[in-house]
């Protein structure tokens, strides 16, 4: 009798002790993800604050040269110069943006899958207090991430 009380004990034992171990296991899986997660929004988000500055100089060729694959397959370089002048000029000058969220995601609606990260800037120009700039930067097939969207309301 003494014989099967200590083997239960150590069953059970062994069992909280493995119930431990994959509750620790499932946080350190978690943490690890939810860093990976956030290096990618990161590099997502410097490489959209590196083509807005392109955008900000006024550089439009240059920010069509620096986007994304599937960017350059939507618009030709000389539609995108005519579309984007006319709105960025009519918003004036920058005069300040701060990130408001940047999610990734490995889906968008007319999209293929891949890796995006959402970023949304709440930006205030020189003829337009409140505006929301969205860019989505996506991750090339060099492994580069790279403007693949770019929207302001």
């Amino acid at each position: 009798m003494f014989g099967l009380l200590t083997i239960a004990f150590f069953e059970e034992t062994l069992m909280k002790n493995t119930l431990r171990i994959g509750v620790i296991f499932l946080f350190i899986l978690g943490v690890v993800a939810r860093a990976a997660d956030s290096e990618t929004t990161v590099k997502a988000q410097e490489a959209a604050k590196a083509w807005l500055a392109l955008v900000d100089a006024e550089q439009y060729g240059e920010s069509w040269d620096q986007a994304a694959a599937l960017f350059r397959g939507g618009v030709s370089k000389t539609d995108w110069e005519k579309a984007v002048k006319p709105i960025r000029s009519q918003l004036g000058a920058l005069k300040s943006r701060a990130l408001k969220s940047a999610n990734l995601t490995r889906s968008l609606p007319g999209a293929p899958d891949g890796e995006y990260v959402v970023i949304q800037f709440n930006t205030r120009f020189e003829k337009k207090a409140a505006a929301l700039e969205t860019v989505t930067p996506m991750r090339d097939k060099d492994g580069s991430w790279r403007v693949a969207g770019y929207y302001i309301n």
